[in-house]
Order: C-alpha cells, then structure tokens, then sequence
C-alpha cells in the first residue's frame, strides 16, 4: 500500500498539441523522478480540443499509468476546467494536493518540488509570484499585456485584502500556478456557485482559501513567454475580475458588518450634530468661550449618540454576537462608555473645541466631520470588534 501523499497536477487545455505531450514527458522523466516523498499524478482537463490535444493525452496514457484525463464536450471556461479537475482529483485519485498548472511550460515545471517541500513544511496554500525577488514577467511581453497584468494585480489586492496583512503578504493574486492542501481547504470549498467560471475563478479560489484560513507561502516565479497553444486569457478577463472581486469583497461578512456599522454611525452623526447645535445654543448665555461651550456641547451630544449606536449595533450589525440582556450586556455597556469617553467624547470634543477655538465657531460642522470620520469611526471600529462584540 502507498504511504506517500498524493500530489495531483491539474493541467486544463485548449489546443495545445504541439505542448502537452513534452510537458507530459518531461513531468515524468525529469520531475517526478526527482521527488521521493509524494506520489505525483497528472490530470489533464480538456474541453474536446478541434486540434486533438485530448488525442496526444490518450496516447500518452498507455505510456504513464499515473497519466489521467477528463474530457468534456464542450469549452466551458478555465475555472469550469479546475472545478472538474480538483473533484476528479479528489473522488478518483484521493488527491492530498492539488496543483494549478498551465501545460505549455509558461510554468517552470521545475518549482514542483519546492511547492511540495513548503506544503510538507507546513503550509497550505503555495503560490509562484512575480512581484517577489527572483520572479518576473516574460520579457516578450508588450507595454499593455505587463500593465493590465500589473494594474489587474494591483486592484485585485486591495479590493479583495486591504487593509488587512494579506494585501501585503500575497503580492501575485492573478497568478495561475499554486499548489493547495486538500484538506480542509478544497474539499471544504463550494463549487457550485463560483461568480466566474473563466478567468475570475483563480480570484475567488484565492480569496476562500485564505478565508478559510490557509497559511499562505510565495515563491518567485519567473514567468515563460507562450511558445504554442492558445492563451487562457480572454478578451473580457479585465472586467471579469474587476467584477469577481467586487463581489468577493461586497458579499464577506467583515464588508457587510462594517457597512452596517456606517449606516448606524451616520445615524449617530446626525444625532451628535443636532445635539451639538441644541446644546451650544442652550450653553450660549452660561458660558461666553466658544472653545470651551463647544467642547461642553459635544460631549453631551456625544454620550447620546453612544448609547443610540451602542444600542443599534448590538441589535444589528452584530447581532451574530449580540450581548443578551443581564449583567453581562451591563458590564460590556459600562466598558464600551468609558472607551467611549476617549474615542467619541474626549478627543472629538478637542478636536472641535480647539478648532473653533482658533478658527471660529462658524467651522463647528467641519471639525465634527473632522473628529468622526477620522478619530471616532476608526476608534470605535477597533474598539467594537476586538472588546465589545468580541467572537468567541
């Protein structure tokens, strides 16, 4: 009985006879061979290719045991392809690892192993980069392939990961060559209701993956220029994710929450700006120091915008972890208060205070903007998710 981890190499084509009988040849004869701990197989996902690519795997499976093929009808999309090959991969050859690969040696076959050896290390998801030290783009490529490749990449990460570590841990989203641990990962993943069954589907494969919390290694990549067989890039492959990652980034739970949290702070901000203006007029003939009524007025409008959001957002934007009432909602309303006298009462109230102070009474709204926006909101955001409303 084998011991060895299975490692499958998914290889999804479209008219690439002239390619993927060498790659084939040369995965078997010089880089498997080389790799003593893990029992590598090779899928081929093919959409019925006019120029008989599906015919060169056959022929080449009675020459390699650990040769495989899944052959559809019609085209359906490079995600459609990996879709079905990491099932097949995962049902009918009990794939450990599954690789993403190209098969016409823009793919270094080479980095297998050190793919490999990473994920024995211990992590999970191992992607080939560009944008590290040691990888690189072909050099054949044009000025408008390098800058939708580059600008793509760029958008795809701070959509998808800012400003959390990963826009800066994961530099190549759009890459195409990645090894990624079966369990608990791709077989926890659902397939069945990808945004993109094209080029898109690498995005959202990335972004579940890291959601699911998969240790994430890169390794340079330097990047080979197509030689033959057609470019898995289509014409739409810009807007196309563009439009994955908007939706990945619309639909996550931390997007949703925090717009949540946006609509009950604005509704506090109209709270605390009529509070402000009441509580000014009414402090106009007790105290004459404009900074001094000012900053007064704030707190008091303030401390009646807090308990409203504090209210507000236990009941829904985190209603997922809402504190029921009793001692514990008590506790958690007295702690989240006296944060609060920093971050929604103290500081802003400074903030507007001083401004008026030496600017005038007549930018009172604008040093409220000042103070919310840009000491409050981000304040409370920590506060509210890592002391409130803390998960469990």
């Amino acid at each position: 009985m084998n011991k060895h981890p299975i490692a499958v190499v998914v290889i999804p084509t479209y008219n690439e006879a002239h390619s993927i009988g060498k790659m084939i040849d040369h995965l078997f004869t010089v880089t498997f061979p080389h790799i003593k701990d893990w029992d590598c197989k090779v899928l081929v996902v093919d959409d019925t290719s006019p120029d008989g690519t599906y015919k060169v795997v056959q022929t080449k499976q009675k020459k390699y045991k650990d040769l495989f093929l899944s052959l559809s009808v019609k085209k359906a999309g490079i995600g459609a392809a990996y879709v079905r090959g990491f099932r097949y991969a995962m049902s009918q050859l009990h794939a450990d690892v599954v690789f993403e690969m190209d098969g016409d040696f823009q793919h270094p076959p080479k980095l297998i192993p050190v793919f490999l050896k990473e994920i024995a290390d211990g992590y999970d998801y191992v992607m080939g980069s560009r944008k590290i030290k040691g990888g690189s783009n072909p050099k054949g490529w044009g000025f408008k392939r390098v800058f939708l490749s580059e600008v793509g990449s760029l958008v795809a990460r701070f959509v998808l990961f800012f400003p959390t570590q990963n826009f800066f841990r994961i530099t190549d989203p759009t890459g195409g060559f990645k090894a990624t641990r079966v369990k608990g990962f791709v077989d926890t993943m659902d397939m069945d209701h990808l945004y993109s069954r094209s080029f898109g589907y690498k995005l959202e494969f990335l972004y579940n993956t890291v959601m699911l919390g998969a240790k994430v290694k890169e390794i340079p990549l330097v990047f080979g220029l197509r030689a033959a067989g057609e470019s898995k890039i289509e014409p739409q492959t810009a807007f196309e994710v563009f439009r994955v990652v908007t939706l990945l980034r619309w639909h996550d739970s931390t997007t949703q929450k925090f717009l949540k949290f946006g609509t009950i702070g604005l509704f506090g901000f109209v709270i605390n700006k009529v509070g402000l203006d009441v509580f000014a007029k009414l402090l106009s003939n007790l105290i004459s120091v404009v900074g001094v009524r000012n900053t007064l007025a704030n707190a008091l409008a303030a401390e009646i915008s807090i308990v409203s959001n504090f209210i507000f957002n236990n009941l829904w934007t985190f209603k997922n972890e809402k504190l029921v009432w009793g001692s514990k909602i008590v506790r958690k309303f007295a702690t989240f208060n006296l944060s609060s006298v920093v971050s929604g009462i103290l500081l802003p109230s400074l903030v507007i205070g001083l401004g008026t102070q030496i600017f005038g009474d007549q930018y009172r709204f604008l040093f409220l903007i000042i103070a919310v926006f840009f000491v409050t909101v981000p304040l409370n955001w920590f506060i509210y998710n890592v002391i409130i409303w803390k998960k469990k």
